[in-house]
């Protein structure tokens, strides 16, 4: 209904059969308005670099989104696994790598710790003295024996997608394939199949996480706007909690100020976090319940 109204529309589907469906209904009027993102076509990757930031409060908006996708992967339940200090490591060198007129993507990360020459190329470009005293006191005065043993700690995070063909040929560009304030602004239909059949689980939340993070930070920059100016602009995400941080959590209660309309579709409540349980209680206007579990 929001295509054929003309309206803007992203669909996240982690399954793959309801993109399919959905593009053999579109109208011949609309067809032009179509961006397929589909990662397991490995023959015309996309680009979609999470750190492309075009001002520094964009700039550290998705460098605290890196981070929560760190948790969120690798330490949901805050265990210990992520802690302040990969954090530390992870936003200094974000920073770092965004620096400069040619900017960076998460790939390049685990470089700057490895790589002198890199290091000292990207630092040129820095401006923000806390992160210069990153590399010129803290980093440079760390033991060898300290600076191996978290490196390898680090660096494990970053392997799955490192070693992964189709993940850095997508993550690892550093001009995304389409830009979300164009898509919302034009009006554009965004289908995204993150088929884990066809490009692993950790895989399709990774790129998910991304997504979502870099709709945000376009959603964000709408405040700047006049209210009649923000272009309704509609998300459909199925088994969301795969692909939203905290951050976006919080996001829901602002979601219809600045013209977000969020579809979310789930299976039971135990999935989500308490803190996203919540948020989605709180801020829902309809919900559509079937079958529940007791629980429930």
């Amino acid at each position: 209904q929001d295509i054929r109204q003309g309206q803007g529309v992203c669909f996240l589907d982690p399954h793959g059969d309801s993109i399919e469906w959905l593009i053999g209904r579109i109208p011949a009027d609309r067809l032009q308005d179509v961006v397929l993102f589909d990662p397991a076509d490995i023959q015309h990757p996309f680009g979609l670099n999470l750190l492309e930031a075009k001002d520094n409060q964009e700039k550290d908006f998705l460098v605290a989104e890196c981070i929560q996708i760190f948790y969120k992967l690798f330490d949901p339940e805050k265990t210990g696994i992520i802690g302040p200090q990969f954090e530390h490591w992870l936003r200094n060198a974000a920073l770092t790598s965004m620096a400069g007129p040619e900017g960076g993507s998460i790939i390049e990360i685990p470089k700057l710790f490895v790589d002198k020459q890199f290091e000292a190329k990207k630092r040129m470009h820095v401006q923000d003295p806390l992160v210069l005293e990153f590399w010129s006191k803290q980093m440079a005065k760390t033991s060898d024996f300290h600076r191996s043993e978290m490196l390898n700690y680090f660096m494990s995070k970053f392997g799955h997608f490192m070693n992964n063909a189709i993940m850095r040929n997508i993550i690892g560009q550093r001009r995304s394939s389409f830009r979300f304030d164009e898509i919302i602004a034009q009006r554009k239909i965004l289908l995204v199949n993150l088929s884990k059949g066809k490009i692993g689980d950790m895989n399709a939340q990774m790129l998910g996480l991304i997504l979502v993070a870099k709709l945000q930070a376009a959603i964000l920059k709408r405040a700047r706007q006049e209210t009649s100016e923000r272009i309704p602009f509609y998300l459909y995400v199925d088994e969301f909690q795969n692909f939203i941080t905290d951050t976006f959590a919080s996001m829901l209660s602002e979601s219809r100020k600045y013209g977000l309309g969020v579809h979310l579709t789930n299976q039971y409540f135990g999935q989500m976090p308490k803190k996203i349980q919540d948020a989605v209680l709180g801020n829902t206007g309809t919900m559509l319940v079937f079958a529940v579990s007791a629980e429930d």
